[in-house]
Protein backbone atom coordinates (compact mmCIF):
# COMPACT_ATOMS: atom_id res chain seq x y z
CA UNK A 1 0.00 0.00 0.00
CA UNK A 2 1.18 3.53 -0.75
CA UNK A 3 2.53 5.29 2.34
CA UNK A 4 4.01 8.61 1.22
CA UNK A 5 1.71 11.41 0.04
CA UNK A 6 3.32 11.28 -3.39
CA UNK A 7 2.68 7.55 -3.71
CA UNK A 8 -0.93 8.01 -2.61
CA UNK A 9 -1.43 10.72 -5.22
CA UNK A 10 0.14 8.54 -7.94
CA UNK A 11 -2.18 5.69 -6.98
CA UNK A 12 -5.19 8.00 -7.38
CA UNK A 13 -3.90 9.28 -10.71
CA UNK A 14 -3.22 5.76 -11.98
CA UNK A 15 -6.74 4.68 -11.08
CA UNK A 16 -8.22 7.64 -12.98
CA UNK A 17 -6.03 6.98 -16.04
CA UNK A 18 -6.98 3.29 -15.91
CA UNK A 19 -10.68 4.17 -16.11
CA UNK A 20 -10.13 6.59 -19.01
CA UNK A 21 -8.00 4.08 -20.91
CA UNK A 22 -10.52 1.31 -20.27
CA UNK A 23 -13.29 3.46 -21.74
CA UNK A 24 -11.16 4.32 -24.79
CA UNK A 25 -10.23 0.69 -25.38
CA UNK A 26 -13.88 -0.33 -25.08
CA UNK A 27 -14.90 2.36 -27.58
CA UNK A 28 -12.26 1.17 -30.06
CA UNK A 29 -13.39 -2.44 -29.68
CA UNK A 30 -17.00 -1.40 -30.32
CA UNK A 31 -16.04 0.26 -33.61
CA UNK A 32 -14.01 -2.80 -34.61
CA UNK A 33 -16.92 -5.08 -33.72
CA UNK A 34 -19.20 -3.07 -36.02
CA UNK A 35 -16.77 -3.64 -38.90
CA UNK A 36 -16.56 -7.36 -38.10
CA UNK A 37 -20.35 -7.70 -38.01
CA UNK A 38 -20.71 -5.90 -41.34
CA UNK A 39 -18.10 -8.21 -42.89
CA UNK A 40 -19.76 -11.37 -41.58
CA UNK A 41 -23.17 -10.19 -42.80
CA UNK A 42 -21.64 -9.69 -46.25
CA UNK A 43 -22.74 -6.05 -46.58
CA UNK A 44 -19.86 -4.37 -48.44
CA UNK A 45 -21.22 -0.82 -48.14
CA UNK A 46 -21.85 -1.10 -44.41
CA UNK A 47 -18.42 -2.66 -43.89
CA UNK A 48 -16.76 0.18 -45.81
CA UNK A 49 -18.51 2.92 -43.82
CA UNK A 50 -17.86 1.10 -40.53
CA UNK A 51 -14.18 0.82 -41.44
CA UNK A 52 -14.01 4.54 -42.26
CA UNK A 53 -15.47 5.29 -38.83
CA UNK A 54 -13.15 2.85 -37.06
CA UNK A 55 -9.89 4.15 -38.54
CA UNK A 56 -9.83 7.52 -36.74
CA UNK A 57 -10.81 5.81 -33.48
CA UNK A 58 -7.87 3.42 -33.82
CA UNK A 59 -5.45 6.25 -34.54
CA UNK A 60 -6.84 8.26 -31.64
CA UNK A 61 -6.10 5.29 -29.42
CA UNK A 62 -2.51 5.40 -30.65
CA UNK A 63 -2.08 9.11 -29.91
CA UNK A 64 -3.60 8.65 -26.45
CA UNK A 65 -1.25 5.77 -25.69
CA UNK A 66 -3.92 3.09 -25.38
CA UNK A 67 -2.38 0.90 -28.09
CA UNK A 68 0.82 0.70 -30.09
CA UNK A 69 1.02 2.25 -33.54
CA UNK A 70 1.98 -1.04 -35.18
CA UNK A 71 -0.95 -2.83 -33.57
CA UNK A 72 -3.43 -0.27 -34.87
CA UNK A 73 -1.86 -0.32 -38.34
CA UNK A 74 -1.97 -4.11 -38.44
CA UNK A 75 -5.63 -4.17 -37.42
CA UNK A 76 -6.54 -1.54 -40.02
CA UNK A 77 -4.61 -3.34 -42.73
CA UNK A 78 -6.24 -6.71 -42.04
CA UNK A 79 -9.72 -5.23 -41.82
CA UNK A 80 -9.17 -3.23 -45.00
CA UNK A 81 -8.10 -6.30 -46.94
CA UNK A 82 -11.19 -8.22 -45.70
CA UNK A 83 -13.49 -5.33 -46.70
CA UNK A 84 -11.87 -5.18 -50.14
CA UNK A 85 -12.39 -8.92 -50.56
CA UNK A 86 -16.15 -8.39 -50.07
CA UNK A 87 -16.36 -5.91 -52.93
Amino acid sequence: MANSPQAKKRARQNERRQNVNKARRSRIRTFLRKVEEAITSGDADAAKTALQQAQPELMRGVTKGVMHKSTASRKMSRLNSRVKALA
